[in-house]
């Protein structure tokens, strides 16, 4: 479940705060199928199941690509900014794949906001994301986003 910011002081302190973990997502072939299409990467060890059967993993694995694309899905299930006349994606800092994602895998993101600082008028914070693998002891991806949110009212009013 998403936790839900609605001013940039409520941001500010919640720099240290873990955001805890999304549903499971399971890692079809189709979805692989469909990145390598998306990018033109139609290396065997992701699309060929006879031939990445005999390979080092034993069977298909996710594009390190695809696992980091799906940061993008698992970051609003993490967090929600409310009150915004504007948020942007400024990127990714100290991406990591540690382990291969394997076909049929379940996945899930974990949250922690790492850093929450002032930008002129806009806030900027940075959520890490570790894309679990289940039944692993390393994740398939760990990256830190970097968000900047320009609140509609920064100073809301105290109600009466």
């Amino acid at each position: 479940m998403s936790m839900t910011f609605t001013t940039p002081e409520a941001l500010l302190a919640a720099e240290g705060l873990e955001l805890g973990v999304t549903d499971w997502m399971t890692i079809d072939q189709v979805r692989i199928d469909r990145f390598a299409d998306a990018t033109d990467d139609h290396q065997w060890i992701h699309v060929d199941p006879e031939r990445a059967a005999e390979g080092p993993f034993g069977r298909c694995i996710a594009h390190g690509y695809l696992t980091l694309s799906l940061a993008n899905c698992f970051l609003p299930q993490l967090i929600t900014v409310d009150n915004l006349a504007m948020g942007v994606n400024v990127g990714c800092d100290r991406v990591r794949f540690p382990a291969p994602v394997p076909v049929g895998a379940r996945i899930r993101g974990r949250g922690e906001i790492l850093r929450v600082e002032p930008k002129g008028e806009a806030m900027q914070s940075t959520v890490r994301i570790t894309i679990e693998i289940e039944d692993s002891d390393r994740p398939g991806c760990v990256v830190d986003t970097i968000s900047r949110y320009t609140f509609t009212n920064p100073t809301p009013e105290e109600p009466s």
